[in-house]
């Protein structure tokens, strides 16, 4: 994989940690950067969650730029309300 490759990943991941923590508020358990690495995380689950539910043929009618944005936040979403979920019980 191209190094730039890897950028862009986390600079979209990055993104969707920052957008899933403005829509869900609140205060974090790990912070901004806590909320970013949970971004990253969540984006390459989101996009390995919608390889499963979506056949081969329509995953490139998702693609682009937004699409990837969307799906990485809603990963992201998911991911930092269990955080908080298992903050809330620790």
């Amino acid at each position: 994989m191209p190094l730039w490759t890897l950028i862009v990943w986390l600079l979209i991941g990055g993104a969707a940690g920052f957008l899933a923590r403005k829509i869900i508020g609140g205060t974090s358990p790990g912070g901004l950067l806590g909320d970013l690495v949970l971004g990253i995380v969540g984006a390459l689950l989101g996009g390995y969650g919608l390889s499963l539910v979506l056949p081969a043929s329509m995953q490139g009618a998702v693609g682009g730029l937004i699409g990837t944005i969307v799906v990485a936040t809603l990963g992201a979403i998911v991911l930092i309300w269990i955080a908080r979920q298992f903050k809330k019980t620790a």
